[in-house]
């Protein structure tokens, strides 16, 4: 009912209609339990951490560069110097590349609890801002990060109490044996695609995967390898990861790399892995790239496609890069943490674990 300027009671009635702020008492009350839980979770990891000899770091929020995946987006701003002269900078998507600094400039074990910021997304599991919570271990393989994150995930539901993971009808046990499986047995077994038919020499081959999955995913003519590989992903491989216990899913195609470094010998997969748990990602980790000019190049690549995507292309830090030719050997791993608290706490929603809401939401 739309509210007439002649009629008080209606202006009432309109007024009564509108949702309460997400600061009413009665709102606030709805979701406390939740946020309690989410600092006992905070309290245990970093609990945990300590406990490894892991040193919590604070990086900055403003880049140069947010990140140059070609799928992220960042919101803008501007620096004004003491002459006046502006200056373009980027709220973060991650801190992994002031991390990998750090790796550089002689840290070993690095953890941050990270606020990051995403354009384009919002919904139950996704927030435009958000906290990310990222580790490092200098001098290991990423053998080592993927069990600490079955670890810290143990931890989590350990601090709730709760026995098991629910989110839209599927469950999970955070405390067994996780599954392992590689991504191109995940598409044979839920897509009955041969994936790596589609890749050799860590290059991508568009026409052979559209014909393996053209009966599996709707592909349109600008689609890219990688937009295929997504499409199955989402459709058919994960709705079915994640459950009863975890799944690690592993040895990502190298046309997906990202910042991983291609396993030795078998250029076709790279070192890189996610977690989910009742279909939901929680954690995306690399043994990472210490190759610059090879990670120029992709990024190059990246930003080449988001400017034919979306007229937008993201700088590069170049002192990003620079690090990168100096970094150890290492692993490292980003994980979503409201999604983790949502699903330790019981939520059904993520903005139910986050003190306040995007700004401008009620």
């Amino acid at each position: 009912m739309s509210a007439d300027p002649q009629n008080p009671g209606n202006r009432l009635m309109a007024a009564t209609d509108a949702p309460s702020p997400w600061w009413s008492p009665s709102r606030h009350a709805d979701i406390r339990p939740f946020l309690l839980a989410r600092g006992a979770i905070t309290r245990a990891v970093r609990a945990w951490f300590e406990e490894q000899h892991f040193v919590e770091v604070e990086t900055g929020i403003l880049q140069i560069s947010p990140g140059n995946e070609t799928h992220l987006h960042a919101p803008r701003t501007e620096l004004t110097d003491a002459s006046g002269e502006r200056h373009p900078r980027y709220l973060r998507t991650s801190p992994e590349f002031a991390a990998k600094k750090l790796l550089a400039a002689g840290e070993a074990k690095i953890f941050e609890f990270a606020r990051v910021f995403r354009d384009r997304e919002r919904g139950d599991l996704h927030l435009p801002e958000f906290t990310m919570l990222e580790w490092y271990r200098a001098n290991e393989t990423y053998e080592a990060v993927i069990t600490d994150s079955i670890v810290v995930v143990a931890h989590t539901a350990q601090a709730t109490g709760i026995g098991r993971f629910s989110f839209r009808g599927k469950s999970c046990d955070p405390f067994a044996e996780p599954e392992l499986l590689t991504v191109a047995a995940a598409f044979e077994r839920f897509a009955g695609i041969d994936l790596l038919a589609s890749v050799a020499d860590g290059q991508s081959d568009r026409t052979a995967l559209a014909v393996a999955a053209k009966a599996k995913v709707r592909i349109s003519d600008d689609d890219t390898w990688s937009d295929i590989f997504s499409k199955v992903l989402v459709e058919h491989v994960e709705p079915n990861l994640g459950q009863g216990r975890l799944t690690v899913l592993f040895e990502y195609p190298a046309p997906e790399a990202a910042l991983a470094r291609t396993k030795p010998g078998d250029p076709r997969v790279a070192e890189r892995f996610e977690v989910y748990a009742c279909g939901v990602e929680l954690a995306n980790g690399f043994g990472e790239l210490t190759d610059a000019g090879e990670q120029r190049a992709r990024f190059t690549d990246a930003m080449d496609e988001k400017a034919r995507r979306y007229g937008e292309r993201y700088p590069l830090d170049e002192d990003f890069l620079a690090a990168v030719a100096q970094m150890p050997p290492a692993c490292g791993i980003a994980l979503g943490f409201d999604r983790l608290v949502m699903l330790a706490a019981g939520a059904t929603r993520i903005d139910q674990v986050v003190w306040t809401p995007p700004a401008g939401e009620r």
